[in-house]
């Protein structure tokens, strides 16, 4: 069932997927999602695995234990010095350059990076997660961090996407941390098996307006 959320426009919507370079760049999971977690204690793991499992349900996507041909092809890191991940064994082969990667982060006073795999068809078959634990991210409480990071891995979201807003919001009424309700729409259209798995064109925002204005389809019988 795709909502009803006419608050954005098709040039919004394609704001957020829009790079620094100007090109449309939209992606999602081609595969089950298979997280795993590296750096935080079982009670935080497990907020991160069901922030990543209500994102799925919302998509109407897959998740998974395990994934054949890469074990866990979503990767979160935590960690508190970017020179730490230069002792992850084996990471430099997933993460093409990593040193001097690290040195650009670090210099720039980076405290997250996403990484993409893509398949033949575009879609994302691996994402990698980093965050660097101090300062602000530090203090952020556990659901929020989670479900902010699930939130932009369930896509191949714009550069600037949330650079001026959260794409979470708190309830008034009760404090509780929610995804915000235009984002929520954009993942449940941006998954219509309908859709594409990819798109470089900007009339992809245009059939996902679209998604977002149709009616409510009855439940299938």
């Amino acid at each position: 069932m795709t909502p009803q959320l006419p608050n954005l426009t098709p040039e919004q919507i394609e704001t957020l997927f829009t790079r620094n370079d100007g090109s449309y760049a939209f992606a999602r999971w081609g595969r089950p999602v298979a997280p795993i977690v590296f750096g935080v204690q079982d009670e935080t793991l497990r907020t991160i695995k069901g922030a990543v499992e209500a994102v799925m349900t919302l998509a109407g996507h897959q998740m998974a234990e395990t994934d054949p041909e890469l074990g866990s092809n979503l990767m979160f890191f935590f960690f508190r010095d970017w020179e730490e991940l230069l002792a992850v064994p084996d990471l430099d082969r997933m993460i093409p350059d990593l040193a001097p990667l690290v040195g650009r982060l670090k210099a720039g006073g980076a405290s997250q990076y996403r990484a993409f795999r893509f398949d033949e068809q575009g879609g994302i078959k691996a994402a990698f997660v980093f965050l660097q634990m101090q300062g602000a991210m530090a203090e952020l409480p556990a659901e929020t961090l989670a479900l902010t990071q699930a939130v932009q891995v369930a896509l191949l979201w714009g550069d600037r996407a949330f650079a001026e807003a959260s794409p979470l919001a708190v309830l008034p009424e009760t404090g509780a941390t929610i995804l915000r309700p235009e984002i929520a729409g954009v993942i449940a259209a941006a998954y219509d098996r309908m859709m594409p798995v990819a798109a470089e064109d900007k009339s992809h925002a245009l059939r996902l307006f679209a998604r977002l204005q149709a009616p409510a389809e009855p439940p299938q019988s």
